[in-house]
């Protein structure tokens, strides 16, 4: 039998399932996801879109429970350059750090919003930022992490994605360089780190302290050759495969569990194989694999019982 790694948590998210949005009709009710996530052998879920799972405190609770699941962290999108939208996204990331907190979660994974339209794989917002816009995404992420903490109790993780601003290792490297250690921490999304061309082992190794929370998925690596060479938009690559289990695709998960062993921190390590959209039937029996395998390189396969 494999030994566990006793700093590192096996999850799993409705993003591997096929959910991307709080509603949409490709997607399965969110009764099937928690039936399935159980039965697959999880314990631990992220939240996913806002309102996909159930809002009410006690209703999420009593869903969960009956199914002897329990929360990792809650996750949403908000926008951290544009002076203009703050209150907004400050009304968005605090719903969403108060449902994840009434769960006994303590981790809200921020994204940016993707400058390409998630269906239509249309640029509709800008690229790069400027140096003024870095100062305001610095300082905004700053004041969300330290005023979600003071209020919910919970700690800010930056999620890099494909599509937007924060996608490269330089840009990764950028905004960890300028935010507060003690409020803002880095979701590690090892596959979204690959399709930026990024080096997962050594963000891990320069950058293990900044580390508060891990997604762990694998890129096809001849599927980001097409988007390269075709400049593809996410939701397109993820429609040819881009998402892969493991142990096929780029970064090797047994490496990245290696390495994420060595660091003084527990550790939510949550599976994402973006799947939108799929048929029904798929989701499950990866999800079955997966936990296999993963437990297989001492990720937490076992069900654990701590809070």
């Amino acid at each position: 039998m494999t030994t566990q790694i006793p700093n590192l948590r096996l999850g799993s998210a409705p993003d591997s399932w096929g959910v991307w949005f709080p509603e949409d009709d490709r997607q399965p009710p969110y009764a099937r996801f928690l039936d399935e996530l159980a039965e697959a052998g999880y314990e631990w879920l992220e939240l996913g879109p806002y309102g996909y799972l159930p809002t009410d405190p006690e209703v999420l609770r009593d869903e969960l429970a009956s199914r002897g699941l329990k929360v990792s962290g809650g996750t949403v999108f908000g926008n951290l350059h544009d002076p203009g939208r703050f209150a907004e996204t400050r009304a968005l990331v605090g719903e969403v750090a108060a449902l994840t907190a009434s769960q006994g979660a303590e981790h809200v994974v921020l994204i940016p919003p993707l400058f390409r339209d998630e269906k239509t794989g249309e640029v509709d917002d800008v690229v790069e930022w400027d140096a003024d816009q870095w100062a305001t995404v610095h300082a905004t992420a700053n004041r969300l992490g330290r005023e979600m903490h003071e209020e919910h109790g919970v700690r800010l993780a930056l999620h890099p994605h494909a599509d937007c601003q924060i996608m490269t290792q330089p840009q990764i490297e950028t905004f960890l360089d300028g935010t507060d250690p003690e409020h803002v921490s880095l979701c590690l999304d090892t596959g979204h780190v690959a399709y930026g061309g990024g080096d997962n082992l050594d963000l891990i190794r320069r950058y293990g302290p900044r580390i508060g929370y891990v997604h762990i998925k694998q890129m096809d690596p001849e599927i980001l050759r097409q988007v390269r060479d075709e400049g593809l938009g996410f939701g397109e690559a993820v429609k040819r495969g881009v998402c892969v289990e493991p142990p096929a695709g780029v970064p090797n998960p047994a490496d990245i569990v290696a390495e994420l062993a060595t660091l003084d921190a527990e550790l939510f390590v949550i599976v994402e194989q973006d799947l939108y959209p799929c048929e029904p039937d798929v989701p499950l029996p990866v999800a079955v694999r997966t936990r296999r395998y993963l437990g297989g390189c001492g990720l937490g396969a076992g069900r654990r019982t701590e809070a």
